[in-house]
């Protein structure tokens, strides 16, 4: 079974087209562990033979290092045959190795420390970084990274931050794509809220949600996503099994938000996975495919550092799963009622 796509066009200018399974390349950035050069090109190399044509990074993701390993996979590739995203919001800068950030997250990475920048100067900056370490000439779309009180801390930061990205970065989004320098900008972000802040203040075109979207998590379905539909802005999905408990299930060690699941989150996960067995479908499967069923969204980004995690993911996408589930499922109260399915 082909890997589908959507097109999405909220500007009318041709818009762009999405396989409903992306890439997202945070792992390839060695997050929490070091993977091979090799093993990261082979990951690369497999998702494009098996039809992939969305690939999304950012400069954090191994302190450029992600964005470095999709320089080899693209090169030479068609440029019209792909969509590409990458992130603003961050400058890197040359640090010692003992003094760099990320320690303990990201492994065998540049020595950078990475400076929050959201200003006009700063995305130009970031951007014209991004594509050296890319080799690309251009990418279709760029999000405002981590606009959110998880990255920032406390409420107070975050609102200083959106001030100072609405005030200068927004204004250097929004002139490269009436120039036609990007097709398309919005936010990747780790909550949902910010993003309906900011849907609501500017004219944005696609967001990408990390998390609050999945068979765990359906907030979003009170106000941001259908504010989303009315508007024609598309949806990207990244982290649909919640940091990795809807791939694994709930067994111990499980990771939720990455940190340990509680026990809540576990007995949860749990009777959604009897559900999934009962009709013969692995957790995993159902996890995948229930974010792309929302109109708003274009593609699921699940990150892998490995063949066998792509393969998982590449299976996953394209597994049949009966609408009985669903059904089930919110019988059952594990899913809201008015979550899409079809």
């Amino acid at each position: 079974m082909a890997i589908r796509t959507k097109h999405w066009d909220r500007l009318g200018n041709g818009g762009l087209s999405f396989t409903e399974l992306g890439v997202g390349t945070a792992p390839l950035g060695n997050l929490y562990r070091a993977i091979s050069d090799e093993t990261a090109h082979s990951m690369l190399d497999l998702a494009w033979d098996s039809g992939l044509r969305y690939f999304d990074t950012a400069p954090l993701y191994g302190f450029g290092l992600a964005e470095t390993r999709l320089n080899r996979l693209l090169r030479g590739k068609p440029r019209n045959s792909l969509t590409l995203s990458t992130k603003i919001g961050r400058i890197l800068h040359a640090t010692a190795p003992e003094t760099r950030d990320g320690i303990g997250k990201w492994f065998e990475v540049p020595s950078r420390q990475e400076i929050y920048d959201y200003t006009y100067d700063g995305v130009l900056r970031s951007l014209e970084f991004s594509l050296e370490r890319l080799g690309m000439d251009r990418v279709d779309i760029l999000y405002a990274h981590d606009l959110d009180i998880f990255n920032h801390g406390s409420r107070e930061a975050l609102d200083n931050r959106l001030k100072e990205f609405m005030a200068g970065g927004y204004r250097a989004l929004s002139e490269m794509r009436d120039q036609g320098v990007i097709r398309a900008f919005g936010a990747g972000l780790n909550e949902w809220e910010p993003c309906q802040w900011l849907a609501e203040r500017g004219d944005f075109d696609i967001f990408l949600l990390a998390g609050r979207y999945s068979l765990l998590e359906q907030d979003a379905l009170s106000s941001f996503l259908p504010l989303c539909v009315d508007r024609g802005i598309g949806i990207v999905i990244g982290g649909p099994y919640n940091s990795g408990i809807l791939a694994t299930g709930p067994r111990e060690g499980a990771f939720y938000n990455y940190d340990p699941a509680p026990q809540r989150i576990l007995e949860r996960v749990g009777r959604i996975e009897a559900v999934c067995a009962s009709h013969r479908i692995k957790l995993a499967e159902a996890a995948l495919q229930f974010p792309i069923r929302h109109p708003a969204v274009v593609s699921v980004i699940p990150g892998g550092q490995g063949i066998e995690e792509m393969e998982t993911n590449l299976a996953a996408a394209q597994a049949s799963i009966p609408t009985e589930l669903w059904a089930e499922l919110k019988s059952e109260g594990l899913m809201r009622a008015d979550a899409p399915t079809d």
